[in-house]
């Protein structure tokens, strides 16, 4: 089933502009996002093929079925929430019968965990941005051998620096376990004895060991910091990864702006605070942000990084408060919230002939 056919056959209850126009956080480059609700025909939900949500290949198109939009309106989602209580002006269609529905009946102490939890989230995005932004992992990727050393005089030296020193070639080097010594071992060195080397190629995951005659010479004792290259493939593998997907429109105003954090995340952050503030204090959804211009300077980069960290902890903070002083109930209604699942999806069907 497309979105087209949800069009087509009358199935959509419900369906609003969405993100950024709905916050009245718009620019002129800003898209159009699309949320909505649908209707399944009959035969299919009470048959075997339930589909919870539809949306189009660029995901700025999504409408959710009428029982997904009421499970999640049951456990608070911040999402859902914005969606049920869009401002007039950017409301498309909305059904008559979804006029039941009452916040009030909806609305409970858990905001203070999903919008909390929420904004947490692009914190954490904002952070892990941030770090990747100000230490980059070289293309080039390191070796085991990077992560070597050898004991030299009164201290030790990086590996490659010894093999250098002296002419030597890793391939000519014979490794052995040195007893009760962790990651610890004995390096020889000939170039006629076919040692293994301290690694078989560059794409080596652990030093090789070989078998060395008893009368070699032990030449230097090598540490291979294994826990060090072992968090520098994770670091690596994450940074490329994110290199690989990130958004280069965001990435490019992130660099624009020079303050190296997703800018767009952390105006988010606010956001949800805020909007979970309101919840708290007055039991009710602001989705149209009357601080526009505050949250475009956080979106522009006109904040330092650790002054909005700072400003985001004192918010969250009066989140707390406001919701301890709440006299929101712990949960939503649930009683209530499954009696109008029921009763609006009766009605569309006696209401519509599919």
């Amino acid at each position: 089933m497309t979105i087209e056919d949800l069009r087509n056959k009358g199935l959509i209850i419900l369906e609003c502009i969405s993100g950024s126009r709905a916050y009245g956080l718009d620019t002129p480059t800003s898209d159009t996002d699309i949320k909505g609700v649908f209707i399944l025909p009959k035969e299919d939900f009470y048959g075997l093929t339930y589909i919870p949500q539809i949306n189009n290949e660029s995901n700025d198109v999504v409408f959710y079925e009428f029982g997904r939009f009421m499970e999640l309106l049951s456990v608070n989602n911040p999402n859902i929430l914005e969606l049920l209580n869009t401002p007039t002006s950017e409301v498309i269609y909305r059904h008559p019968f979804l006029s039941d529905i009452k916040s009030e009946r909806i609305l409970s102490k858990l905001c203070s965990n999903t919008f909390g939890r929420f904004a947490l989230s692009q914190i954490k995005k904002a952070k892990g941005l941030n770090k990747k932004i100000v230490n980059p992992v070289a293309k080039e990727r390191k070796s085991i051998l990077s992560f070597c050393f050898v004991n030299h005089e009164q201290g030790a030296i990086p590996l490659e620096k010894i093999l250098t020193l002296k002419g030597w070639k890793q391939e000519y080097c014979g490794l052995v376990n040195i007893q009760h010594m962790k990651d610890i071992y004995g390096l020889y060195y000939s170039e006629n004895q076919k040692f293994n080397g301290i690694i078989r190629n560059s794409d080596s995951e652990d030093v090789c060991l070989s078998s060395i005659p008893k009368s070699s010479k032990q030449e230097v004792l090598l540490f291979f910091n294994r826990d060090g290259y072992s968090t520098y493939c994770k670091e690596y593998r994450e940074y490329w990864d994110w290199v690989e997907k990130r958004n280069e429109e965001r990435y490019a105003a992130t660099q624009s702006h020079g303050k190296n954090y997703d800018a767009k995340n952390m105006m988010h952050v606010f956001r949800l605070l805020e909007m979970a503030i309101e919840i708290g204090k007055e039991n009710q959804i602001n989705v149209k942000r009357p601080n526009r211009e505050f949250l475009l300077d956080i979106k522009a980069g006109k904040f330092e990084y650790e002054d909005l960290l700072k400003m985001a902890q004192e918010k969250q903070q009066e989140m707390e408060l406001a919701f301890e002083e709440s006299s929101l109930p712990n949960t939503p209604d649930l009683v209530e919230i499954n009696r109008l699942t029921y009763l609006i999806r009766d009605k569309f069907y006696q209401n519509l002939l599919i």
